[in-house]
């Protein structure tokens, strides 16, 4: 008797689960089939809008267990297991580490961001959060960049997404902003002159868009001049110091004097 008794509950044990375990067994290889059709074909749409190799590698990662999740979730619900309970578990464990990581999430959507919309790249010359140096490397949370004077700098992407970005190389060519003042003993045309010769024949100094040199202001004791020369982006600071000296050198040749602070002092006789 208690033999048949146990066969009796066995066989009702498989009329009663034995469809749904073989329902959730076709939902497992479907569903696990659907996931790989749609992590394939997003991998494909990234690779296509050229996303940054690591940016990819880790969205595919967060897709892929994000369905798969999804699917245990449907796996279990097909098996008669309550599943209400256990997204609200998986939602407040979410929440809970959103609010413990807000900043770090704040940066880490900027690297998603700036990988995603590149307003830079990997050797661009930036300035951003008070900071100038080239783009070192983009990561997700952070961006590094190596500043002037060979110093490493990194800046956190949630800052960096959501402030004003200086990109210096995008265009290729940058322009030089230089002042120099002459004495108002000087001839203006011959001191323009002296200075436009020093940029046209100086090489790195762009011939299209052509230098110019205007008239800035009539100062207190001098005439200031506006010097602007082009060059690559990669000549700038070059073309800075090296136009700086030359033009000294040229207006000391000419004998045109570059005005300097006087001391006058005025003696009364007794």
């Amino acid at each position: 008797m208690d033999t048949q008794k146990w066969i009796d509950k066995g066989y009702e044990l498989i009329v009663e689960f034995g469809p749904k375990v073989i329902g959730a067994i076709l939902i497992w290889i479907i569903g696990s089939w659907i996931v790989k059709l749609i992590i394939k074909a997003i991998k494909k749409a990234m690779t296509r809008a050229e996303y940054d190799e690591s940016l990819k590698k880790f969205l595919l990662n967060l897709i892929n267990w994000i369905l798969k999740i999804v699917l245990i979730i449907v796996v279990l619900g097909t098996m008669g297991v309550e599943t209400t309970s256990f997204a609200a578990i998986i939602a407040a464990a979410g929440l809970a580490i959103g609010l413990a990581l807000q900043g770090s999430l704040g940066n880490f959507a900027g690297g998603v961001l700036i990988m995603i919309f590149k307003p830079f790249k990997i050797g661009d010359l930036i300035e951003a959060q008070g900071e100038i140096g080239v783009v070192k490397e983009i990561e997700i949370f952070t961006t590094k960049l190596t500043g002037l004077s060979n110093k490493e700098i990194i800046i956190p992407n949630g800052a960096l997404s959501n402030g004003n970005i200086i990109n210096y190389t995008t265009e290729g060519t940058r322009r030089v902003d230089l002042v120099f003042g002459v004495s108002y003993d000087a001839e203006i045309k011959e001191s323009k002159s002296v200075i436009l010769n020093v940029l046209t024949s100086h090489p790195k100094v762009l011939k299209d868009p052509a230098p110019a040199v205007t008239v800035l202001e009539l100062a207190d004791s001098s005439v200031n001049f506006a010097v602007r020369p082009w060059c690559n982006a990669e000549h700038y600071w070059d073309v800075y110091f090296e136009v700086t000296e030359n033009v000294k050198e040229a207006l000391d040749a000419a004998g045109i004097e570059i005005p300097y602070p006087h001391q006058v002092e005025i003696h009364k006789q007794g």
